[in-house]
């Protein structure tokens, strides 16, 4: 069991049990500080605890700052280009799954002394999620993100100001993908130097490569079910188990419990709670992308549909609406699924149809039971405070969350 009630400590525990606002999906301070004297291990322990977001951000601007010092010696064109990189990752970002990771490893004990490594290694997981999200932006085609212009939008805008050969799409599309392809590299890289002992880098060698392969699978089968507009449940929920899921909690935290030498029962507890938060989380983002505010989101309201994204939203309003003969509103849904030119009333009809026909319902029923086993998942594992807590509001925190 968790020490002291993980799951009713989550509110005053990280102060984000309660949704919205711009960092509604980091911790806040974790609990009570770590007992040591200052200047020594624990006292670091206390620090990154306190807002390990942070901790991750510094860690990553140090990364970044070494790797663009390795560039410049290549071309300075190159280090100019992945200027745009390093202000993507170090720019924005809510640092979910490093602080999982983070969590994940100190609910496991580890070894304060190694605290500063650890850092650098979840710290990776950052690096690997702006690779999926420059490329997923591009397989999407999306416009902008965190409120910015794309990463493939951007450079296909320096060709064009530059009157540069070619067509200026391509150009732009062919950066993104050498950008991404650069932080997943770096990825590695940061993970394997990161000073933690040949013996823990092995143990989170498998759900390392587990995780990348699960997550490219899962964009495979997202971009699938939209070539071939396959609009079940169990297409969506495939997706949201390998795109999102292990990605975004299971994996992490196995990878931070690896790291920290956890034994098989606490590998066990944690993925099982990883894998109800992150499907809640994807449903979460599912909503937000149809319902979201972009000046909270930092995307356009109705991106998700103008994509043909074919989630359990879609799915479940699909599957009512012909259980009830409905062809009427199956044709507002499925008319404004990819269709690049769907406009604000468009958006509307959609969200009235996705309310009426108790899709939103469903999903928000669905949120709040996977919430609940995930908790009780939680507390049922033997997670070493303050970690407990802080896991438990971190749950509460990603599903209700509005960006």
């Amino acid at each position: 069991m968790a020490r002291s009630g993980a799951a009713d400590l989550a509110p005053s525990a990280t102060g984000a049990a309660a949704p919205g606002g711009p960092d509604a999906a980091r911790p806040a301070a974790s609990g009570p500080a770590v007992p040591g004297p200052d200047g020594g291990p624990l006292d670091g322990l206390r620090r990154v605890d306190a807002d390990v977001a942070g901790a991750v951000e510094r860690e990553l601007a140090a990364v970044l700052a070494d790797r663009l010092r390795d560039a410049a010696a290549v071309a300075p064109e190159v280090a100019e280009a992945l200027r745009v990189l390093e202000r993507f990752v170090v720019g924005g970002g809510k640092r979910i799954r490093p602080t999982f990771a983070w969590w994940g490893w100190r609910g496991a004990g580890g070894d304060p002394a190694a605290a500063g490594a650890a850092l650098r290694a979840v710290s990776a997981l950052e690096l690997l999620q702006a690779c999926a999200l420059v490329h997923d932006d591009l397989i999407d085609d999306s416009a902008t993100r965190r409120g910015h212009p794309t990463v493939h939008v951007e450079f296909a805008g320096r060709h064009r100001d530059g009157g540069w050969s070619g067509p200026a799409d391509r150009f732009g599309a062919a950066a993104a993908i050498l950008l991404g392809d650069i932080a997943l590299a770096w990825a590695d890289d940061t993970l394997q130097s990161s000073g933690l002992d040949a013996a823990a880098l092995a143990r989170a060698g498998a759900p390392w490569r587990a995780m990348r392969t699960e997550v490219l699978c899962g964009q495979y089968l997202d971009v699938l079910a939209q070539a071939t507009a396959d609009t079940s449940t169990a297409a969506a929920m495939r997706v949201n188990r390998f795109k999102t899921a292990a990605y975004t909690v299971e994996r992490p935290l196995h990878i931070g419990a690896a790291l920290a030498g956890a034994d098989d029962r606490l590998v066990a507890a944690y993925r099982g709670f990883g894998t109800d938060i992150g499907i809640a989380f994807q449903l979460r983002d599912d909503m937000l992308g149809v319902f979201g505010d972009p000046d909270v989101t930092g995307k356009p309201a109705g991106d998700d549909l103008r994509e043909g994204k074919r989630t359990l939203l879609v799915a479940l309003a699909l599957e009512r609406a012909a259980e009830r003969g409905d062809t009427a509103s199956a044709q507002v849904v499925t008319g404004a699924l990819g269709d690049p030119a769907l406009d604000a009333a468009g958006v509307d009809r959609v969200r009235d149809v996705l309310t009426c026909l108790g899709a939103v319902d469903a999903v928000e029923e669905r949120i709040a039971a996977l919430t609940a086993s995930a908790l009780d998942a939680l507390a049922r594992a033997e997670v070493a405070e303050p970690a407990a807590a802080a896991l438990a509001g971190l749950a509460v925190a990603a599903t209700r969350r509005q960006r």
